[in-house]
């Protein structure tokens, strides 16, 4: 139990170090001269880092497992990159130190997941995934109004350095508390295992919906809440703060309820979709009023917050359909597409926001939001097709292989 609070706790950093550049936009932009595409670049390569690195962690987790894979990447890389960013002078570094992030904090959710999937009924995966994810989400919440408090208390890079520290001490507790369940000699070995997964029909349309579904509340708390209350309500620090404190906790509540939904409506695939739906209903929202008001806005970004937690559910949908022995790689080939899939949109969003001739004007920001619902409606699309996988449903021979 003791190594599972470690490494929940080395989720709480890398949640927060996937959303605290919305905090920090005023001052990396007076100081290093970082602009709305710098940010939208070092977000998304953090993403892309991040997702990269699943196809290692998955064979890593299958190879050596959890305790080793997860303190080596994460003190090594998330340590490091977090010291460089408090050493930063450039937006070029900023980029290097959130590629790195991105790395380190590649197998620290992955990590835990294997472990539920070897220790515990399937039936429990879904919750204990969404409040895993619940509790990590307490990064984005430090990573709001707390953070900018403690920048303007202490400056950005302290916190920073302070933080990189913290990190090499929870990697150093995940070496020393964690212990790898014990598991049958993987099959497939190395990265093959991943082409028999992609070779089966009946993940396509979850995968699918993992890649598109997560990206909006990715990138929206993560970086464009706070360009969008700077260029529109004119907001400082404390304010994007407070806005996006609200997002944070509204992620956690989002992953308590979503977490026994599952199991009380005795679907995944519709918990899913529905979640979704409201996600896309607020982004219309903005795409038809892009200022509508600093409460209604807020009341949107906590809608977009709640509804788009969908993780654990749509990992439990993957995770019925894997065979045993390519658990690892497919828990982190279904968490490569929801990563891949956030940092692509922060590149694409990036260049979309780059090209505008006023990229601080409603109309740019009606099209980012406008993206954002076009590629979730085609998620849900796909989505349709899927096959459900009730939690009171004990996976049948053959699932694997059809639709």
């Amino acid at each position: 139990m003791s190594g599972l609070v470690a490494l929940a706790v080395a989720y709480v950093l890398s949640q927060f170090y996937r959303s605290f550049l919305a905090v920090l936009t005023p001052q990396l932009s007076a100081e290093l001269g970082a602009d709305k595409a710098d940010l939208s670049l070092a977000s998304g390569l953090w993403f892309i880092s991040f997702a990269l690195m699943q196809f290692a962690v998955g064979v890593g987790l299958d190879r050596f497992g959890p305790r080793r894979t997860a303190t080596l990447i994460f003190g090594l890389a998330g340590g490091g990159g977090a010291f460089i960013f408090a050493m930063a002078q450039s937006p070029q570094a900023i980029v290097i130190a959130m590629t790195l992030i991105g790395i380190g904090c590649s197998p620290v959710l992955m990590a835990s997941l294997f472990i539920f999937a070897q220790r515990f009924d399937g039936r429990q995966f879904a919750v204990m995934t969404s409040w895993l994810v619940a509790f990590g989400n307490l990064g984005n919440v430090v990573g709001s109004s707390p953070l900018a408090s403690a920048v303007d208390a202490f400056g950005w890079r302290a916190v920073m350095a302070g933080l990189g520290g913290l990190t090499v001490l929870v990697a150093a507790a995940i070496l020393l508390l964690v212990e790898d369940p014990e598991v049958d000699a993987p099959g497939n070995a190395g990265l093959s295992g991943y082409l028999t997964l992609l070779k089966t029909p009946v993940l396509w349309p979850i995968m699918i919906m993992t890649l598109l579904c997560y990206a909006p509340v990715a990138g929206i708390r993560g970086l464009w809440t706070g360009p969008y209350l700077t260029d529109l309500f004119s907001a400082d620090s404390l304010l994007i703060g407070k806005v996006t404190l609200w997002m944070a906790i509204a992620m956690i509540v989002g992953n308590l309820i979503y977490g026994p939904l599952d199991k009380l409506l005795n679907t995944r695939k519709w918990v899913v979709f529905g979640g979704n739906a409201l996600v896309l209903l607020a982004l219309l929202v903005f795409v038809l009023q892009p200022i509508p008001g600093i409460g209604v806005a807020t009341v949107l970004f906590i809608i977009i917050g709640a509804a788009g937690t969908s993780y654990g559910v749509v990992m439990a949908h993957g995770r019925a359909f894997l065979p045993p022995e390519l658990v690892g790689r497919g828990v982190t080939l279904v968490n490569f597409c929801s990563i891949f899939g956030a940092g692509v949109m922060q590149f694409v969003t990036g260049q979309l926001v780059a090209t505008q001739a006023d990229s601080s004007s409603p109309m740019t920001y009606q099209l980012l939001f406008g993206s954002y619902a076009v590629l979730l409606l085609l998620a849900l699309l796909v989505y349709l097709s899927a096959r459900d996988a009730p939690p009171g449903r004990a996976q049948l021979p053959g699932d694997n292989a059809r639709i």
